[in-house]
């Protein structure tokens, strides 16, 4: 892992740098951020968060699902995207960067690229940690200040996850590139309502580039919908691996899965944003 003046302390701000080993992160003034033996680093200290993070059944839930590639066609296109808009990007943050599976697609056509993985689940961390090793696998909140240097990033990826225009557009350089991935109101329209599934908002898409003007300019908006062929298990796992699974009624779910066919077809959709920071 290269040395980079990227990470910034959280606590006094100054450059937060990697010991040779890729064990340790410290700052001039001594703070100091030991690696868990996963691999991530957690730099929440005090009061840490409000917000709830992912579970360990969430995480493994999205790991099965993940690795059965059912989200591979819109990770696949998003890489493309991305690499189009920021062929030599050198430096990749994903805000919300879950389990790493994102990111590790955008990552292979960016030769060389340091990255950056936030996350609040120290959880989807240890697997992120462990998928791309190298990377900066930080516990981190992030509607806070980003533990990163003013204009140390090419590219933020946030895909599923909050956004913080202010800080994404702070720790981006000029010109850098941000892709925004949202499910549309189709998405899993098959299952969701049996599943008893949280709803998506129409205007989610619009809402979205309202949220970040000014200070980023729209390049690209594209969908990316298709079928996918799920048994019983993909739809359990699609269920609990996002914040349904907060609200969810287990003996309802069971009901539901056993009413379904060996297969379903199901579709995927979403909308994939490419903004550029002014």
């Amino acid at each position: 892992m290269p040395s980079l003046p990227l990470l910034a302390c959280p606590v006094c701000g100054d450059s937060l740098e990697p010991d040779s080993g890729f064990r340790s992160l410290t700052c001039p003034s001594g703070h100091r951020y030991d690696a868990a033996r996963q691999g991530y680093f957690n730099l929440l200290t005090g009061g840490g968060t409000k917000f709830q993070a992912d579970t360990a059944a969430m995480v493994q839930a999205r790991t099965h699902f993940l690795a059965a590639g059912h989200y591979l066609p819109m990770a696949t296109e998003l890489a493309r995207l991305v690499a189009a808009a920021a062929p030599g990007a050198g430096t990749v943050l994903d805000a919300g960067a879950g389990t790493g599976y994102y990111l590790g697609e955008v990552l292979r056509p960016l030769s060389g690229a340091t990255a950056v993985a936030l996350d609040i689940s120290k959880f989807a961390l240890r697997r992120a940690a462990r998928a791309l090793p190298g990377t900066y696998a930080l516990v981190w909140d992030v509607w806070r200040r980003l533990p990163l240097r003013d204009a140390s990033v090419d590219v933020v990826l946030n895909v599923f996850a909050p956004r913080n225009p202010p800080e994404f557009r702070r720790v981006l350089a000029p010109g850098g590139i941000l892709a925004v991935v949202t499910p549309r109101p189709e998405h899993l329209q098959e299952i969701r309502a049996e599943a008893a599934m949280l709803g998506i908002a129409a205007e989610k898409e619009e809402r979205v580039s309202a949220s970040l003007a000014p200070g980023f300019t729209p390049l690209h908006t594209g969908r990316c919908t298709y079928p996918m062929q799920l048994g019983r298990a993909d739809v359990r796992n699609v269920v609990l691996m996002g914040p349904s699974a907060r609200h969810l009624d287990e003996a309802g779910l069971e009901r539901t899965l056993a009413a379904l066919p060996d297969a379903v077809t199901v579709t995927a959709s979403f909308t994939l944003q490419i903004f550029r920071a002014d």
